[in-house]
């Protein structure tokens, strides 16, 4: 790819919180599928820096629900557990046990003029299960951010994510790009 046309892609940083690595697997799956149309970053929560999200035109802000919302240090530590149990065939994700979407926001950190919100979930009624995307969303319109397309969850079973849930996050990634690319076009 030219530089020129490096120069005109949009800029999207997608911001991710993981346990088991479900949340981050989604994360990859839409940044895979907007990389024809948008420079985009995928990157834990605890390696965000103002700098990172200073030139982005959009934010994508995803995270796994724990207790009907976002995580926090008390769901992380439980899930530390669990992946501690060996019968439970579970991997603790590198730094999942630190800071959560939920202080991440919670900091008014300087966001782009645009975002999208996701999360995963247990595969049961959302009615029962909660969604974190919908706290997300909440906070990041409080921080001035305008939604491009609704919130998405994408579905876990037995802590494994379900069947085409990175290919169904591909498909959203790549509406959220294209929302993007609309409004800037009409920003310009």
């Amino acid at each position: 790819m030219s530089t020129n046309r490096l120069e005109e892609l949009m800029k999207i940083v997608i911001v991710y919180e993981s346990m088991f690595g479900n949340t981050r697997q989604i994360a990859e799956a839409i940044a895979e599928a907007e990389k024809d149309l948008a420079l985009v970053s995928v990157v834990n929560v605890n390696e965000i820096t103002p700098a990172v999200l200073a030139n982005a035109d959009a934010v994508i802000v995803g995270a796994p629900t724990h207790a009907h919302s976002l995580s926090r240090p008390e769901t992380r530590a439980e899930a530390a557990k669990e992946a501690s149990d060996p019968e439970q065939g579970l991997t603790l994700e590198p730094k999942a046990s630190e800071t959560g979407v939920r202080e991440w926001l919670a900091s008014k950190p300087d966001v782009p003029a645009y975002f999208a919100a996701f999360d995963t979930r247990a595969d049961v009624p959302r009615v029962l299960s909660g969604a974190a995307s919908a706290k997300i969303d909440r906070k990041l319109l409080k921080l001035g951010a305008k939604r491009l397309v609704d919130a998405e969850s994408f579905l876990v079973k037995d802590n494994r994510l379900e069947r085409d849930e990175q290919d169904r996050a591909a498909a959203w990634g790549l509406r959220v790009a294209q929302a993007a690319e609309k409004q800037l076009a009409h920003a310009r």
